[in-house]
């Protein structure tokens, strides 16, 4: 399941543009010198990469529990139904649930250092630029975080999310490149796209969870039982 996560990232990149693009066209890069720019970039996306990792960490523990408890099939199922959901209900719908708002103090403090950051051009700086990016709310990092809790164990639900990050880095590298990229014809058309594909990886969970036993997509709960009992020692 993790190339799910790349494929993922790749196609939800446009929303992240939408989001995190005004933040990445106000990163106080070398516009003078290539090679520094470059560097600057790369020390911003590690940033992003950073917090992703942390929080495929954070939520793979919270997995975890669910594993040792016996729940995977369960858990899998869960997993892509949700996912299913944020892809068919309307965007202006979510937003009437405010699912950071438990977390609102935790979010504004972040805010305030990313704007502190944002004034310093050092290397430091715009890795710190990347990692509090990484952390402010996101329903396209939302619906990633739900395929990190079900993977079978913490590694794989750390690189879960850190390929959904590596997925999202060619177009938002390109944005910073491309000031106009946002008024480019195919951006709609490939925004189309997100919530299918959001389905269809919703629908691989939902498989996953049902317990086939189709080799590598869906294994039997034998099998998934065996993983669990071996990933404990």
């Amino acid at each position: 399941m993790l190339y799910s996560a790349l494929i993922f990232g790749l196609i939800s990149s446009l929303h992240c543009v939408g989001m995190c693009g005004p933040i990445a066209m106000m990163i106080p890069l070398d516009r003078n010198n290539p090679s520094k720019k470059v560097i600057q970039i790369m020390a911003y996306q590690i940033g992003r990469l950073s917090a992703y990792a942390v929080l495929g960490l954070v939520f793979g523990l919270l997995g975890r529990g669910f594993f040792m408890a016996g729940l995977q099939q369960q858990l899998s199922i869960f997993v892509g139904v949700m996912m299913i959901l944020l892809a068919v209900v309307p965007e202006n719908k979510l937003a009437q649930y405010n699912f950071s708002k438990p977390v609102y103090h935790l979010i504004s403090k972040v805010k305030q250092q990313l704007g502190k950051q944002l004034k310093n051009k050092s290397l430091k700086s715009l890795y710190l630029i990347g990692l509090f990016n990484g952390f402010l709310p996101c329903g396209m990092v939302y619906a990633a975080l739900f395929g990190a809790i079900a993977m079978n164990n913490l590694s794989l639900s750390i690189a879960y999310m850190a390929l959904f990050g590596l997925g999202t880095i060619p177009l938002m590298v390109t944005v910073q490149h491309l000031v106009q990229f946002s008024q480019l014809k195919f951006k709609s058309q490939i925004q189309k796209m997100i919530p299918v594909i959001m389905v269809v990886i919703g629908i691989l969970f939902i498989v996953r969870g049902l317990g086939l036993d189709i080799p590598y997509l869906s294994p039997s709960l034998l099998d998934l039982h065996v993983q669990a009992k071996a990933n404990c020692h």
